[in-house]
C-alpha cells in the first residue's frame, strides 16, 4: 500500500533561486513563458500555469530603519515556491465531466492529458487558480505531484533540487508534525508572525502542499478561506426549486382565473 505523500514548503528557507522551477520544467519537458518584465519585484515568471508548475514569488516589503534583512520581527524580502495544493476535497476533481482528474494512490490530483477535452471546468473550480488551460491544444495542466517519480520511488524533482530544502517531501501526517515543530521554533526565534497554511477549516479539508510564511498569507496566493464550488450546489438547487415552485403556482392560477371568466 502506497503511502499519502505531501509537500510542506517553507518560506522562512527559500532563498528565491528557482532551481525548483528549473527542474520542474526540466523534468516535466515544459517550455519558458516568455521572461516578460512584470514589475513585480525581480518576479518575472508571475504565475502557475500550464507551462510552470512550480512558481517562486518574490514578496518585497519596504524597508523600516533599524531592521536589517536578518531582522526576525520585520521581514524586508521573502520568496516561497508555489505550487498544486492537490486539495483533499478537490474542486478541479468534482467539476472534470470526462474521467480526466483522479485521485493517485499517493493522494495527489493528477490530470491525464490524453482524456482532458478542454472543457475548461477545472480552470473554474479551483479555489487557488492552479489549473490552466493551454490555449495551444486546449487541454488543461498543472502540477502532476511527479507522479510517475513517486512511482519509481523517487522524490519529485523541485524537493529534490532545492537546496535549502525549503521544500520538503515525505509522509503528510509526519510534515504536519515537523510543520507545527518548525513553526514553534520560528516563533521562539522572534518571528511572531510566522504562520502555517493547511485549510483544514475550509471545505477543501486540508491541503497535500502545505506552506509556513511569515505575515498575510495572501501575499503569497493563500487565500484566507477557499471553498470547493460545489458546496453551493446545494444552495443552488434549493433556489431553483423554489423558482419552478413558484413559477408552476403561478400557471395554475392562471389556468384557474382563466376557467373562472
Amino acid at each position: 500500500m502506497s503511502a499519502t505523500t505531501a509537500f510542506l514548503t517553507d518560506s522562512t528557507l527559500c532563498i528565491g533561486c528557482k532551481a525548483c522551477e528549473v527542474a520542474c520544467k526540466e523534468w516535466n519537458n515544459l517550455g519558458d513563458d516568455g521572461l516578460a518584465w512584470t514589475g513585480f519585484s525581480y518576479d518575472n515568471t508571475a504565475e502557475l500555469g500550464h507551462s510552470t508548475w512550480r512558481h517562486v514569488k518574490f514578496v518585497e516589503h519596504p524597508p523600516e530603519i533599524g531592521h536589517g534583512g536578518n531582522s526576525p520581527e520585520v521581514s524586508s524580502w521573502t520568496f516561497s515556491s508555489d505550487v498544486c495544493k492537490h486539495c483533499e476535497e478537490a474542486g478541479c476533481l468534482e467539476a472534470c465531466p470526462t474521467g480526466s482528474i483522479v485521485r493517485t494512490e499517493f493522494g495527489g490530483v493528477y490530470v491525464q492529458p490524453d482524456i482532458c477535452n478542454g472543457c475548461s471546468y477545472c480552470v473554474v473550480a479551483c479555489p487557488f487558480g492552479v489549473v490552466q488551460r493551454n490555449k495551444e491544444d486546449g487541454r488543461a495542466f498543472k502540477c502532476t505531484f511527479c507522479y510517475d517519480r513517486q512511482k519509481a520511488g523517487l522524490t519529485p524533482a523541485c524537493a529534490h533540487a532545492c537546496p535549502t530544502e525549503s521544500i520538503k517531501f515525505g509522509e503528510i501526517e509526519q510534515l504536519r508534525a515537523e510543520a507545527e515543530r518548525r513553526l514553534a521554533k520560528l516563533k521562539e526565534s522572534g518571528m511572531n508572525d510566522a504562520v502555517l497554511y493547511d485549510p483544514k477549516e475550509t471545505s477543501v479539508r486540508g491541503t497535500h502542499a502545505f506552506f509556513l510564511t511569515r505575515g498575510d498569507p495572501r501575499q503569497y496566493n493563500l487565500p484566507l478561506k477557499p471553498e470547493v464550488p460545489t458546496i453551493y450546489t446545494k444552495q443552488g438547487w434549493k433556489s431553483a426549486a423554489i423558482g419552478a415552485g413558484v413559477l408552476a403556482a403561478a400557471t395554475m392560477l392562471a389556468f384557474i382565473a382563466g376557467d373562472n371568466r
